[in-house]
């Protein structure tokens, strides 16, 4: 595995597990005054590895349940056992079009929660960026030569 601080090229689930730890451990830092959840972008092709990370950030955490998808139910709601966080939040934004079509979803009491941690695949879908219109970080998954790259964007 080369791993820079924010970035990972992986060749297997092992290594993409320790940078899922890794990258969990930083997000978590400074979390005690947080206002709000952190809500965190997975942007790539499909089968690039998003689903895949948020399996092991939420093994991390100590979620029991089997992770998946919720691409036909949007958002699924993990509770954890390991702190900072009291749960894992997981939004598949594949078949939405709006960033309105989250409100449905509660969505703005979700990313008020400082116990949340959100992590929202395609959030381009919904016209989420960094910054002023929702996301705290972003990370790109892509596949190139058999190798899947993360990067903190």
């Amino acid at each position: 595995m080369n791993s820079g601080m924010n970035n990972c090229e992986s060749r297997s689930l092992e290594e993409t597990a320790k940078f899922a730890a890794e990258w969990l451990a930083m997000a978590s830092q400074n979390r005690e005054n947080a206002d709000g959840a952190l809500v965190v972008g997975l942007s790539g092709h499909l089968g690039a590895g998003k689903t895949a990370f948020v399996k092991l950030v939420a093994r991390e955490l100590g979620v029991e349940e089997t992770v998946t998808s919720p691409t036909f139910v949007i958002m699924k709601i993990y509770e954890t056992k390991n702190p900072p966080f009291k749960r894992l939040v997981h939004v598949d934004a594949y078949r939405l079009e709006r960033r309105e079509e989250l409100e449905a979803l509660r969505f703005e009491y979700v990313v008020a929660d400082p116990g949340n941690l959100v992590m929202i695949e395609w959030p381009e879908n919904v016209g989420l960026e960094v910054g002023a219109a929702g996301l705290d970080s972003r990370l790109k998954f892509e596949i190139r030569d058999g190798v899947y790259l993360i990067a903190d964007k």
